[in-house]
């Protein structure tokens, strides 16, 4: 396994379509279909499965996924040290919500500590309603939240990372032996409500066009305990991979399924007051996340 065959697996897995891949990289389609096939080989795994949407990862493949882009990101930031460093103090007030804060902020706290080391970043958990009135009244300088949340006329936002929602079930449950479940098939089953950041009004957007109720058993605002209960076969439910987990706290599987009515991702990014002046603090970190998800780069070798 070599970093150019994960580089070439992670974009056809985040473009959907080999032919895509093969564009953005400026090299030829079977480069990439060998790459894959190669780590496939080694692996002993299928990663991809062809659907009417192009190239879809497996559940192997969303592993491999996680795990491509943890190599990715350590890597250029192995060839950044030394490179854009600040002798900066200052201190910046930061608020993000719980599913930011527990799933997408942590590496890259450590990485701006790493790069910025005397700029305090004082992060506040808060709900959305909060994040916004915080930043309207200047006690919040930016925030990284879920930006398909957020509609604030008053406020810009760029977003940084689209997390596709997906079915997840129980390992072995006859919607994942299918290959692509249907709403109607999914209202069938018990369905466990995650509610944290406004999961249970969101889902009102993909189920309201269908018509459709789903059978909920259960609401909960603990992640955790939704991947327990979906693992144990108490029900299913629709999140997005970047909380998704192959194992519950238990040890057990859970696997997950597309579905045949397209849903909206849930995207993450960073907000501000609109019109607001940054500081050079707080440039330093807005500018840290728009480098890092707007120009990605995963080097052939190290």
């Amino acid at each position: 396994m070599n970093l150019r065959q994960l580089k070439y697996f992670l974009a056809t897995a985040e473009l959907g379509q080999v032919s895509r891949a093969a564009g953005e990289l400026a090299i030829s389609q079977s480069s990439v279909t060998t790459a894959i096939r190669d780590l496939e080989k080694e692996l002993d795994t299928v990663l991809f499965v062809r659907t009417a949407h192009g190239m879809e990862p497996t559940p192997a493949g969303r592993e491999l996924m996680e795990t491509a882009r943890d190599i990715s990101e350590r890597v250029e930031h192995a060839r950044t040290i030394g490179q854009g460093h600040t002798d900066i103090a200052a201190t910046i007030n930061v608020a993000a919500t719980y599913t930011v804060l527990g799933y997408f902020l942590p590496f890259h706290l450590d990485r701006l500590a790493h790069r910025f080391p005397n700029l305090n970043i004082q992060i506040t958990e808060m709900n959305r309603e909060n994040i916004e009135e915080g930043l309207m009244t200047n006690r919040i300088d930016i925030a990284v939240l879920l930006t398909s949340n957020t509609s604030n006329p008053e406020l810009e936002t760029e977003t940084l990372l689209r997390s596709q929602r997906r079915l997840w079930v129980p390992q072995n449950h006859r919607l994942q032996n299918i290959g692509r479940a249907s709403f109607k098939e999914i209202a069938e089953e018990d369905y466990i409500m995650l509610t944290v950041d406004e999961a249970a009004n969101t889902s009102i957007k993909y189920w309201g066009p269908t018509g459709l109720i789903p059978k909920v058993k259960l609401r909960t605002s603990s992640t955790e305990a939704v991947r327990s209960l979906v693992a144990n076969g108490q029900g299913v439910t629709i999140l997005s991979d970047m909380v998704y987990r192959p194992w519950s706290l238990e040890g057990r599987r859970i696997s997950t399924v597309t579905t045949d009515i397209d849903i909206p991702s849930m995207d993450v990014g960073v907000a501000w007051r609109k019109g607001q002046e940054m500081s050079e603090a707080v440039r330093l970190f807005h500018d840290y996340f728009i480098d890092t998800f707007h120009s990605p780069q995963l080097p052939t070798r190290l």
